[in-house]
């Protein structure tokens, strides 16, 4: 005990000796002070400081930071637009000069807040109080790109940089959201529209190009067939020549009467009209004079005939 009270200023000396040594964590910078006068930083890890004279006046995050923005601006043709947006910001960087400008610029975090938002809240009014209500809901870039060049000098003099702006959401009135929806309905129903004209004239064209062809190989068809069938025509009357002429030979031969051919042809012809004939009735003089007035009206054809072929 006695130890104790000869050394107690020893005892002192190292209580205030320890009262200087303090933990500076990651990601923070502390800021000390002498006499309420800037002193200097000191970076994360185990750090001294004067006992009794140096301060901390206070620790700085270099971290990310966000905050979450509501609020409301109004377009050029009157319309109100209310954004929902998340603010991503962090110190510049660890540099004395920076750490310098975060600790002394405001006087408390409270006041820096106060301040970054409505920067941001103002650079927004004004970009979108320049654009019609149609253009805002797809300028999200624009209004971000925008942002950021109009107050990352103002940030940089505080200390601070705008990561990232993101716009989460972006409404109407509701009679505005109405209206919107009601326009893109008509807008569809448009194109529905127009997709259904243009194919049902795809449809109509192309039946028509099909029909077109279709009756184009009929037409090609039936002039072969036509063809063919003048062939066929021609064949069979020079076969029927060929024959008739060789019966005709034997008949004279057999010193026959060769009007019985012409009265054998007459008579296949009236046969063939029966059985081929699309028609009901065949009308007919049956009677001798009838018969006789045919036979010679047939001789008669065929003397000219000859007189054609010999001539």
């Amino acid at each position: 005990m006695e130890h104790i009270i000869h050394f107690w200023w020893l005892i002192l000396l190292l209580v205030i000796i320890s009262s200087g040594l303090l933990t500076v964590n990651q990601g923070t910078i502390a800021v000390i002070i002498m006499f309420g006068k800037y002193q200097r930083i000191l970076l994360p890890g185990l750090r001294f400081k004067i006992p009794l004279i140096e301060q901390i006046y206070k620790r700085i995050s270099i971290q990310n930071r966000s905050v979450e923005l509501e609020f409301q601006a109004v377009t050029i043709d009157q319309a109100n637009v209310y954004f929902k947006s998340m603010l991503l910001y962090s110190v510049q960087n660890s540099d004395e000069e920076t750490v310098k400008k975060v600790a002394f610029k405001f006087i408390s975090d409270k006041d820096l807040m106060q301040a970054l938002i409505r920067t941001v809240e103002g650079s927004i009014r004004a970009f979108v109080a320049t654009k019609k209500q149609a253009e805002i809901l797809t300028a999200r870039r624009e209004i971000v790109d925008y942002v950021k060049e109009q107050i990352d000098h103002s940030l940089e003099e505080w200390g601070y940089h705008l990561q990232d702006l993101q716009i989460n959401d972006i409404t109407f009135d509701k009679a505005v959201m109405d209206s919107m929806s009601k326009v893109v309905a008509s807008n569809n129903l448009k194109a529905a529209a127009e997709n259904e004209g243009q194919a049902l004239l795809i449809t109509k064209t192309k039946a028509a190009e099909a029909e077109g062809n279709a009756i184009k190989i009929s037409a090609e068809a039936e002039k072969e067939a036509a063809r063919l069938r003048g062939q066929g025509v021609a064949l069979f009357r020079e076969e029927v020549a060929r024959g008739m002429s060789q019966a005709a030979e034997q008949m004279k031969e057999a010193n026959l009467d060769t009007n019985v051919i012409l009265f054998s042809m007459w008579t296949e012809a009236i046969k063939n009209f029966a059985e081929l004939g699309s028609g009901n009735v065949i009308f007919l003089d049956g009677s001798a004079e009838g018969m006789d007035k045919t036979m010679k009206q047939i001789i008669g054809m065929m003397k000219m005939k000859d007189k054609e072929g010999k001539g």
